[in-house]
């Protein structure tokens, strides 16, 4: 498969923004799991220094009982102080466990131990003179001063093993903070530079955009003149062609006429007469077509609608036409409902139906009939023309409102291919549609539908 330029930046943008997602969540990793053995080590150095308070409160609680008893005589403070002695030696155990990877606490824990060994040898001395008799000051007074000292050695062992745990949790809890600070720099990095990337590949694909949108509108300006060159092509040609057929008829009638002497009959005068006067018009329509098309496309074709009585202007529109037809076709006129007056545009709506009553019958058979039918609905007025000729093929009908667009089986029957796009153009003022329903070989009908709203209130106005 072969990759486009924009998909390649696309896979390498995100390809650079996977790896460099993937390099931080494995240094977010590690500096979490940093943080987390910083977070234990905070959490032992503080049971240790929790078990160093309680050996000292523990050696007072002890000293508090040898005391009591020696002053006393009591059993009670004497049982006191052997329960501290045996507490003393389990945290003493358990101080020795947590503290079994640093050697400087191992070795003051090692001195420790024999400071207090040192002052269980004391109180059992104390303990034993008491227990003889020999309890005054004079006998008790050297084995308190040995205790004193043993008591500040004791006191000072602690302090510094307390000092030494203090110096390694400002150490843990520095690295933590370290940790934290330079995850948040490398995932507020990582991400900028995601960013970044994404960001310039978005900048590039923008600039492919722009110039493939330029380069397009290129493409659719030449397409447009090529097709407007095509256009123009066609306008002349039909032009030529349309015009030429009835001048050269009236220049061949009028030269006949004028080269006609006292033997011609009238019949045969009428007939160049008729051939001249129906060139005539064929020409004024085409103009008339061209005119109305040149107006609509430039915006300025005018709409003037007045009030105007349907059926009259139906009938009258039908007696023009069969006046100029010298083949008579019938055209038969059929009114539906309550179709009385409207607000319309009467030179629109006449080369509305008079395009498509010229094509119906251009299209048909002499023989055969055309209706136009008036209807009247509470929504729209429709005029609906329908003849019996040679169809239109369905490939052709999406052309039909295209100007200069006539189906394959017109043969040698003339046209513009105008006057279709006319009505196109003239319906759209009305804001009015059209459809169309063709067979070939068995007529067409076109269905011009005007929307009601425009004329409601004219018809009250008519009414009264």
């Amino acid at each position: 498969m072969k990759w486009s330029l924009e998909g390649k930046w696309i896979a390498s943008g995100f390809g650079l923004s996977l790896l460099l997602m993937g390099i931080i969540s494995i240094i977010s990793y590690q500096n979490a799991t940093r943080l987390i053995i910083s977070s234990n080590k905070v959490k032992d150095t503080n049971e240790v220094m929790k078990n160093i308070t309680d050996i000292l409160a523990t050696l007072t609680d002890a000293e508090a009982g040898r005391r009591g008893y020696i002053l006393y005589g009591e059993q009670s403070e004497l049982k006191r102080y052997y329960q501290a002695m045996e507490s003393l030696d389990t945290k003493v155990k358990n101080l020795q466990q947590q503290l079994a990877e640093d050697t400087y606490q191992q070795q003051q824990l090692t001195k420790l131990k024999s400071l207090i060994a040192q002052r269980v040898e004391l109180s059992k001395q104390s303990i034993s003179l008491k227990q003889v008799g020999k309890s005054s000051f004079a006998i008790q007074a050297p084995i308190v001063t040995q205790s004193n000292q043993n008591r500040s050695q004791i006191r000072e062992t602690l302090t510094q093993m307390q000092a030494r745990e203090q110096q390694l949790l400002q150490i843990s809890v520095r690295h933590s903070q370290d940790n934290i600070r330079n995850r948040m720099l490398i995932e507020f990095i990582g991400t900028f530079l995601s960013f970044a990337i994404l960001l310039g590949v978005y900048a590039l694909l923008y600039q492919q955009l722009v110039k493939r949108q330029q380069a397009e509108a290129i493409q659719r300006t030449l397409a447009q003149e090529k097709e407007l060159s095509e256009l123009k092509l066609r306008f002349f040609s039909m032009v030529s062609h349309e015009f030429r057929t009835p001048l050269s008829i009236i220049l061949g009638s009028a030269q006949l006429l004028s080269q006609s002497n006292q033997q011609w009959t009238e019949e045969k005068k009428l007939k160049n007469l008729y051939r001249i006067q129906s060139s005539a018009r064929s020409m004024n329509q085409l103009l008339t077509d061209i005119l109305t098309l040149t107006r609509a496309e430039a915006g300025k074709l005018e709409f003037n609608p007045k009030l105007m009585d349907l059926e009259a202007f139906c009938i009258n529109l039908i007696e023009d036409i069969q006046f100029c037809d010298r083949q008579q076709y019938t055209i038969k006129f059929i009114s539906q409902g309550n179709c009385t007056h409207a607000k319309l545009d009467e030179n629109l709506l006449y080369s509305i139906l008079t395009n498509l009553l010229s094509n119906a019958i251009k299209y048909s058979f002499p023989e055969k009939s055309i209706f136009l039918i008036l209807s009247c609905e509470p929504q729209a007025i429709f005029f609906q023309i329908q003849d019996n000729g040679i169809g239109i093929p369905p490939e052709f009908q999406q052309h039909l409102f295209e100007p200069f667009h006539r189906a394959n089986n017109v043969g040698k029957i003339v046209g513009s291919g105008l006057g279709l796009a006319v009505v196109k153009k003239c319906l759209e003022l009305h804001h009015g549609e059209i459809s169309v329903n063709s067979e070939v070989g068995s007529g067409t009908s076109f269905t011009v539908k005007i929307p009601q709203q425009l004329t409601a209130k004219n018809k009250l106005n008519s009414q009264h």
